[in-house]
């Protein structure tokens, strides 16, 4: 889950390994061949209506439900359940957690320049001061860039974001 080559993106855990980009998933059956590729954010195919439906962008409640489950095993486990993070090293659940918590809450915040990544690099949500401040909660975000993709307003499970935020910062206050 932890690997950059598999699930981890920059914002999160993908629905699907990113080494179906050059592997695609293939299931034969009755002389008919299915294929699913990686697709990091909007389908290449009309099927489903042209939604990814789960073949690789970042899903917030997905990744939100992992986050809980690394946090509730780290309660029950302790230090004693280790996992390897991007770069080798080993980390607790609730480090891990934490990695996964803070790669959503970056899709959100601005870089030195001000983008967003969950704006796709649209400068009006930069530059312009009616939109600047305007925070749309997307249906999910595309693997690689962040780009907030789908619907716009699913304030139901993307607003979680704002929990996300404030359970971690309060973390971040007892931890210093």
């Amino acid at each position: 889950m932890f690997d950059p080559n598999e699930f981890l993106s920059d914002f999160g855990i993908r629905s699907l390994s990113k080494a179906h980009e050059e592997h695609p998933f293939v299931f034969e059956h009755a002389g008919q061949r299915h294929e699913v590729p990686y697709t990091p954010g909007e389908s290449t195919t009309a099927m489903f209506g042209g939604n990814s439906n789960w073949r690789a962008p970042v899903w917030f409640p997905t990744n939100y439900l992992l986050i809980e489950a690394l946090e509730r095993y780290h309660y029950f486990y302790g230090d004693s359940l280790k996992i390897q993070d991007p770069e080798g090293d080993t980390l607790t659940l609730q480090e891990g957690a934490a990695i996964l918590c803070d790669r959503l809450i970056a899709l959100f915040l601005p870089d030195e320049a001000g983008h967003r990544p969950c704006r796709g690099g649209a400068e009006r949500y930069r530059d312009d001061p009616h939109w600047k401040d305007l925070h749309l909660f997307y249906e999910y975000f595309h693997a690689e860039t962040g780009k907030g993709l789908g619907a716009s307003h699913q304030t139901g499970w993307t607003s979680l974001v704002v929990r996300l935020i404030r359970e971690r910062a309060e973390k971040l206050r007892r931890h210093y």
